[in-house]
């Protein structure tokens, strides 16, 4: 994976769709790697060779997908007994607007592309001991005609193609990696004042969306609103992760303009990375506008609010939260146990609530 410049689970700042994966026979993935024994995870290198067997050629958004070898998002599941090994690489915010091909891997009919995967640092095996681990790559694939252009996410097929997975033991050294970084000087806030007072306006309303809708809820209960995003859903399990954003008050936590793991590339608006909660600032998150903009200027699902995407970011930071979907019609498609977990549902339903009750 990356690994000359840099090394997360994705999002997409714009509507993803929410129907099933359906299983595609013309997109296969062969994974090979090492022996069956290594024993360091230095040794976790995988080869990923996905090719087209259709009669058409394809193009593919890489992000969060086994074809994603230049940043640190999760592009396998690892598992060991049973039991999902923590993912600790860089959860990204990522703009569908600003998205260029760079983005997209474009397979020809009857071609393969192969990519390389070096993943020591983006789990946590220390956390598990050493033993035999699982290998899956993520194949869910969102994927347009090569010749098509792209207009929105409503654009894409969904398909889940077809691979294997590998086992292999791991003997000894099992110690944690930290994830490479182009920027080895501690940065903590950003030189440029005028970034880190947006950054700074940015925390504040995303604490109070959070606590806005805390006391929505307490007043309101299960109400339509509440049902759209959380189902059936406790309030208790939903107030929870907003009240672990309205009371945050890390002091060692970095909120930084400077892109110090180099994850900042087409269309990318903010990145958390897991390993630290650190969260990074991206050039495109200075274009997005204040709360006060949902009552005139923004919509909530353009989802360009600052509050909203710092606190989408501080969800993972403090409450585990993870990308399943973007996009708020998206959103509330998902499953009551999807929703609950998915930092975008907090993003929607927050701004929602201010529209609702301060416009």
């Amino acid at each position: 994976m990356f690994f000359s410049s840099l090394v997360t689970t994705l999002c997409l700042a714009g509507a993803v769709l929410a129907t099933p994966y359906k299983r595609f026979d013309g997109l296969t993935v062969e994974l090979s790697g090492p022996a069956k024994s290594v024993d360091s995870i230095d040794n976790l290198k995988f080869t990923a060779t996905v090719k087209n067997t259709g009669a058409e050629s394809v193009k593919i958004l890489k992000y969060a997908t086994i074809l994603d070898d230049k940043l640190p998002t999760r592009s396998f599941t690892v598992k060991k007994d049973g039991a999902t090994v923590p993912f600790t690489g860089i959860k990204l915010s990522v703009s569908l607007n600003e998205l260029d091909d760079t983005a997209f891997t474009v397979i020809p009919a009857g071609e393969a592309v192969t990519v390389q995967h070096d993943i020591a640092s983006l789990f946590d095996f220390a956390s598990m001991g050493t033993g035999t681990f699982s290998f899956e790559p993520i194949t869910n694939f969102k994927v347009l005609g090569a010749a098509d252009d792209f207009k929105g996410v409503e654009s894409f097929s969904k398909i889940q193609a077809t691979a294997n997975a590998m086992t292999v033991e791991v003997t000894k050294d099992i110690a944690k990696r930290e994830l490479p970084q182009l920027n080895k000087r501690a940065v903590d806030i950003c030189t440029t004042s005028s970034k880190k007072s947006f950054i700074d306006a940015s925390y504040t309303e995303g604490k109070a969306l959070a606590s806005g809708a805390i006391s929505y809820i307490n007043s309101n209960g299960a109400n339509a609103l509440y049902q759209a995003y959380w189902g059936a859903t406790s309030t208790s399990r939903v107030t929870s992760v907003l009240s672990a954003v309205a009371n945050e008050n890390s002091s060692s936590r970095t909120l930084s303009c400077v892109d110090s793991y180099g994850a900042c590339s087409n269309g990318v608006i903010a990145y958390t990375v897991i390993s630290t909660t650190n969260i990074y600032y991206c050039s495109i998150f200075f274009n997005e506008v204040p709360s006060t903009s949902l009552c005139s200027g923004t919509s909530v699902a353009s989802r360009n609010v600052r509050g909203g995407t710092t606190l989408h970011e501080l969800t993972h930071a403090v409450a585990g939260t993870d990308d399943v979907t973007y996009g708020c019609a998206a959103d509330q498609a998902l499953s009551d146990s999807q929703a609950v977990i998915n930092a975008d549902n907090y993003n929607c339903f927050t701004t929602q609530v201010y529209a609702d009750t301060r416009c």
